[in-house]
């Protein structure tokens, strides 16, 4: 059952439950995309299993998110449990054997997986935005901080990279103003208001360096096996923004990266985007038409993502029409909402004559589902109802003991693990700092030195008030006369004054002691007051 250049899904069957025939997915049209949709419970992670082994078999690599900690087990290899070998063998899959795959284990928090990074500068405004759920003002004040970054060699590594250009555009709001225009300083608080929550939620821990390198989730093993990158994001799922925001970077970093190939025989990596909803809950316009540039084009690049949810009302019309390969599982449709996502995913599909797809849609068993792929020059099938082919690998989480001993002899261990923190924006901008207080600090030193040196030249001009020190030092020496020994003698000073110098004396000395009176008056009372 299982043929070379195509992908072995399970087996679809008669309205009567008779064995049809085998489906597969063409592995040339691989990198058309695909989407995998169904109700919780109904079997969803297990058909991504199996599709993520089987384009590991074929020498894709494969790059998925592990919401619930079930998809560890792909690395172990599979157990023989009951329903395994009774799905086998309903299904007549006579090859089927077990297996263990080669897998990478990444994590955001370094805790189950090595630690996968990007800088702020690689995630870009855009993407930030999103991130920090910025205002539309806010996300213009982004735009500026990084084409100031760009213009000022100020390499935007992590969260303190933004948080200290922030602070400088907040303080120099007013000249960046008038080049870059307007900044205001209430957007750049709530900017750095948004950091400090990014940081409570734990985004420190994704920027930062040594970044994710594209080439380490493209690997291959020397058997020819595509290794399978398994994000742990039970943790990460806590802030779903992030998680999302991270998946949409990772896939436009592989947009940006990877060279135009146009139709391979097989593609050079699958993304399998888990809880796909979470990318498009209340997205703004334009980073949905984002999105649906990067699934469009990066077809060409070999990359087929395909997207997991639950209802495929969750991805826009845009997108869905985009995705070639389809398997539905079970819906229910007990409210108008279900209802017209049994409705919409129906008429996606090729309709069957043998049956009606929106009927079967709602009694699907478990790990059956609806499978259209497309088959020669790139048509779609005719809508099968299949029963989904076992996995190799383990069904179920591996151990602590067993997920370390995968990440130890890991091809990238040891890459990742320890924090690389060079010169970038905090450094430069503090050291730029540091130097204007210098100089600062400088300049006021100089200021002060040069008024003490004037106060010092004027106290020599300065005037007295009697009674307040200094004023006998100017007094003339009194005269000194010959005695008629010959001697000198002091004279007594004593002069009888003449009526009018009394009158001017007494004049003087009475305007003297107001002003004086009035200075004090003047000092003292500020002091009072």
């Amino acid at each position: 059952m299982l043929e070379n250049g195509k992908l072995y899904i399970g087996t679809s069957r008669n309205p009567d439950d008779s064995l049809n025939k085998p489906e597969y997915l063409e592995l040339k049209f691989g990198n058309r995309h695909g989407i995998v949709t169904g109700a919780t419970g109904t079997g969803k992670t297990v058909t991504l299993q199996v599709l993520a082994e089987s384009f590991s078999n074929a020498g894709v690599p494969v790059f998925c998110a592990d919401i619930k900690g079930d998809l560890s087990g792909i690395a172990a290899i599979g157990e023989a449990k009951d329903w395994v070998s009774k799905r086998a063998e309903q299904i007549g899959f006579n090859d089927f054997a077990f297996q263990e795959f080669p897998v990478i284990f990444w994590d955001l928090y370094g805790e189950k997986g090595h630690r996968v990074r990007t800088t702020i500068a690689e995630m870009g405004p855009l993407l930030l935005s999103r991130l920090m759920d910025a205002s539309e003002a806010q996300e213009g004040v982004l735009n500026i901080a990084f084409k100031i970054a760009d213009q000022g060699g100020l390499p935007l590594m992590d969260l303190k990279d933004l948080q200290a250009l922030l602070n400088y555009m907040g303080e120099h709001a007013t000249e960046l103003s008038n080049q870059f225009g307007l900044i205001s300083k209430s957007s750049v608080g709530s900017l750095q208001r948004g950091l400090l929550v990014l940081e409570q939620q734990g985004a420190e821990h994704f920027f930062g360096e040594p970044a994710l390198k594209i080439s380490d989730i493209m690997r291959t093993t020397n058997d020819g096996r595509g290794a399978i990158s398994v994000l742990a994001a039970d943790k990460l799922m806590m802030n779903p923004r992030l998680y999302a925001t991270f998946l949409l970077w990772l896939l436009s970093e592989l947009f940006e990266e990877l060279p135009e190939v146009g139709d391979p025989d097989k593609p050079k990596l699958v993304f399998f985007f888990d809880e796909a909803h979470l990318l498009f809950n209340d997205a703004p316009k334009v980073l949905t038409e984002r999105v649906e540039q990067v699934v469009r084009l990066i077809r060409s690049k070999g990359v087929g993502v395909y997207f997991v949810t639950q209802n495929p009302l969750d991805v826009p019309e845009t997108i869905l029409a985009q995705l070639g390969n389809r398997v539905q599982h079970a819906l229910r449709a007990y409210t108008p909402r279900e209802q017209k996502a049994v409705k919409t995913a129906a008429d996606t599909f090729r309709p069957n004559p043998a049956f009606d797809c929106a009927t079967a849609i709602t009694t699907l068993g478990t790990g059956e589902a609806l499978v259209s792929t497309l088959q020669d020059k790139g048509i779609p099938s005719m809508v099968e109802r299949t029963l989904v082919r076992p996995p190799s690998g383990r069904v179920g989480p591996l151990s602590d003991g067993e997920r370390q001993a995968v990440i130890n002899v890991s091809p990238v261990a040891g890459l990742y693990d320890k924090d690389l923190d060079r010169e970038s924006a905090y450094e430069i901008l503090t050291e730029r700092a540091r130097k204007a207080a210098e100089a600062e600090a400088a300049k006021r030193a100089t200021e002060e030195q040069a008024s003490q040196g004037a106060s010092d030249d004027s106290a020599a001009g300065r005037w007295t008030l009697p009674g307040f020190g200094n004023d006998g030092e100017d007094e003339a020496p009194r005269s000194t006369s010959k005695n008629g020994n010959g001697g000198t003698r002091r004279s007594s000073g004593y002069q009888r004054e003449t009526v009018i110098e009394a009158a001017m004396k007494s004049a003087a000395r009475s305007v003297a002691t107001s002003v004086g009176r009035a200075l004090v008056r003047g000092i003292l009372g500020s002091l009072r007051r």
